[in-house]
């Protein structure tokens, strides 16, 4: 009687552990794959760079008073 993991055969437990490793090996195999995938935005990035540049800074406080000593 298979119903149960705890009541199963050997050939259930074997089962279970081959698809499990497949699945941990086709999950892999598409990370990697996924990194390595280029579609040309390096390309498109190089050719039109983005670049921010801040605003100058603005001064809200100004000592020009004499020190009080």
């Amino acid at each position: 009687m298979n119903s149960t993991l705890y009541t199963a055969d050997r050939s259930t437990h074997l089962k279970i552990v081959v698809v499990g490793l497949v699945a941990g090996i086709l999950v892999a195999g598409f990370g990697i794959a996924a990194t390595r995938l280029n579609l040309g935005t390096d390309v498109l990035t190089a050719q039109n760079p983005t670049v921010y540049q801040p605003p100058k800074a603005t001064v809200f406080t100004v000592r020009d008073g004499s020190t009080i000593r």
